[in-house]
């Protein structure tokens, strides 16, 4: 059977996300990392990328710059140094897909063993074992009702600090091939600026919780796609959706065709960028919007897009786009497939292990 890059480039990444477990136990244990034995940034001689799949980026409450990847662990740069942190340090496993930081500044890494708690000196890991819906994380979210919301391969759970609680999401009648490798898939958790909590699915779209009740956002409603993978609420209060291609999964390989890319929802109606040269025959794994209001678009080949409420800008980032972040000092840090990049004022950097860390600030 033939396939495309573009498909390929899914396959592997699918592939790796599934095998790239540790063989540590899932049970809650603790380790506390040892400070003298680091390991620092590489000398510039063996300098590599950060990681072939660089699928979570963020910037924690010190300024400190955090890079997941599916097969290093989990690197962090402090402004001065670069160092991973691994099972050697106590993680569960070295994939860490997503990252998010508590109001006690615990930071929380969810791996493909379960979630991981780290206070700065020591991890602490939680499973199955402990009660964790499924220990293949996909995202971590905490809501402003301090609620810690767990997304997985196999659904979603809350976690109160003690005790994990299953929640359950009906599903919606679709028309769209499900691919049963990805079917219990949670690939987004959002609130909303009403306090509404999104959820973003690999085959049933988009599903709003407003406590109560739930609503779905399906390809017949006007998705581009059953397959959301992002979801973000721009300043006007209009929610966005990045998906893929939905009939990539289609058994018929004459039928893989559709769209992807972007559906923005205004609370009546959808609307897509068709006019955008390379934005909606695509697949977009990643929206993301910044301090300053700017909505950021990664694609898997056609680079990265910013929105500002007038335009959109493209910038040429050469490898599939996995994560964004724009840091305090203005830099926007992009996780792909094939490393990290950084657009400042100098243009898109590939920063590997030896940098170049220098952060200029872009104009937003």
């Amino acid at each position: 059977m033939k396939i495309d890059a573009l498909y390929l480039n899914y396959i592997i990444l699918i592939f790796l996300a599934t095998i790239t477990t540790s063989c540590n136990s899932q049970e809650k244990s603790k380790t506390t990392v040892d400070e003298k034995n680091t390991n620092r940034e590489a000398s510039k001689e063996n300098a590599t990328q950060i990681g072939e799949y660089v699928v979570t980026t963020f910037e924690d409450s010190k300024g400190n710059l955090w890079f997941g990847t599916l097969e290093k662990g989990v690197a962090r740069y402090d402004g001065k140094e670069l160092r991973y942190f691994t099972t050697s340090d106590g993680l569960p496993s070295n994939r860490i897909v997503c990252v998010t930081e508590d109001k006690l500044s615990n930071l929380w890494f969810g791996t493909g063993a379960g979630i991981s708690k780290f206070d700065g000196k020591s991890f602490t890991n939680f499973g199955t074992e402990n009660g964790l819906c499924d220990n293949m994380v996909s995202n971590l979210f905490i809501d402003s009702n301090d609620t810690f919301w767990i997304g997985t391969w196999n659904g979603i759970c809350t976690f109160d600090g003690t005790t994990f609680n299953d929640f359950t999401i009906p599903n919606p009648s679709i028309k769209t091939e499900i691919n049963k490798d990805t079917e219990g898939w949670i690939t987004e958790i959002m609130e909303d600026s009403k306090g509404n909590i999104w959820f973003g699915r690999d085959a049933y779209g988009a599903s709003k919780f407003d406590g109560k009740t739930f609503l779905h956002f399906l390809k017949d409603d006007g998705l581009y796609s059953n397959n959301i993978h992002g979801i973000i609420e721009d300043k006007d209060g209009n929610i966005w959706f990045g998906s893929r291609v939905a009939e990539k999964d289609n058994a018929d390989e004459s039928k893989r065709i559709g769209k992807g890319g972007v559906s923005m929802y205004n609370g009546n109606t959808f609307s897509h960028f068709p006019e955008i040269d390379g934005l909606n025959n695509n697949d977009v794994y990643e929206i993301y919007r910044d301090n300053d209001d700017n909505i950021w678009i990664g694609t898997i080949k056609n680079g990265l897009y910013k929105y500002n409420g007038k335009e959109f800008v493209n910038y040429a980032v050469p490898k599939s786009v996995m994560s964004i972040v724009k840091d305090s000092k203005g830099s926007v840090w992009i996780g792909c497939a094939g490393g990290l990049f950084c657009l400042n004022s100098s243009g898109i950097v590939n920063v590997k292990t030896d940098g170049p860390w220098r952060a200029i600030g872009i104009r937003p």
